[in-house]
């Protein structure tokens, strides 16, 4: 078992954003060199296949916050986040030096992959599988980036919220988990940031409808870790260098994800 692993979840748009991205892989680079401290990156990619769909002349719809994924375009969206996404991942972390290694949901098992809901098509759930191979590549010093792409028992490419597979990957490996995008954190009806969350507070925000369509997704994945791992986590943006590092160094940054609290016996 690898311990004391660090789980990032990256929201697509930083792929687009060179300096951030560049930022980001230095970041990790120089605290790898002092410190033995394991990291995953989960990343999306609605950026890549926004662009990708409307060039092929497809539409695009999202219900809940999930992209709905006809089954005729996951070959798509499988090359744009499997393929080009994760690929520009790996390009830019062999340019700045990190030993990355490139892998979807379910390689060696490391989730379990099922379809979600017929009404999304190929869009899946991802739950808790076999964490051997991460933590083969983990004890070896490798960086292990995943794009969020996984694979049914039955042989079915699924497209997976991100969010979510990094959940299931924390809890896992019992890992520590953050949830990067290009958002400061989760921000009150005045766009605040909050600086922490409870679940009385989220649903209360969802139900009024300050928290609403993707972020929605990201905050009931946040909670449901929380209360699995019985820990708190972030929920913050990627786009600041010196926040990234307080981050790898064990710092809360943007919002912390609380989790519930034991009711008195």
């Amino acid at each position: 078992m690898v311990d004391n692993v660090l789980i990032i979840k990256l929201g697509g748009a930083l792929i687009e954003n060179d300096e951030a991205l560049t930022a980001l892989y230095t970041g990790i680079r120089n605290y790898l060199e002092k410190n033995q401290r394991p990291i995953v990156l989960v990343h999306g990619g609605g950026c890549l296949v926004d662009d990708l769909l409307s060039r092929l002349g497809l539409k695009s719809e999202k219900k809940n916050g999930l992209r709905v994924t006809p089954f005729d375009q996951i070959p798509y969206i499988t090359g744009a986040l499997a393929g080009t996404a994760n690929k520009l991942m790996l390009a830019k972390a062999r340019e700045l030096g990190v030993n990355a290694v490139g892998l979807c949901l379910t390689d060696g098992g490391m989730t379990r992959v099922t379809q979600k809901d017929p009404e999304l098509g190929a869009v899946g759930d991802a739950a808790v599988g076999d964490p051997a191979l991460l933590e083969v590549l983990l004890s070896h010093g490798y960086l292990p980036v995943l794009s969020s792409i996984g694979i049914t028992d039955d042989g079915r490419l699924m497209n997976v919220n991100a969010d979510q597979a990094a959940v299931a990957l924390a809890i896992s490996l019992k890992a520590d988990l953050a949830l990067l995008s290009d958002v400061d954190g989760i921000l009150d009806r005045d766009g605040k940031l909050i600086p922490e969350m409870t679940s009385g507070q989220a649903d209360a925000l969802i139900s009024s409808g300050v928290i609403s369509g993707g972020m929605t997704v990201k905050v009931k994945a946040a909670l449901d870790a929380a209360r699995i791992l019985n820990k708190p986590l972030s929920v913050a943006s990627w786009r600041y260098p010196d926040k990234i590092t307080a981050l790898l160094n064990g710092e809360a940054i943007g919002t912390r994800v609380l989790p519930e609290q034991a009711l008195p016996e």
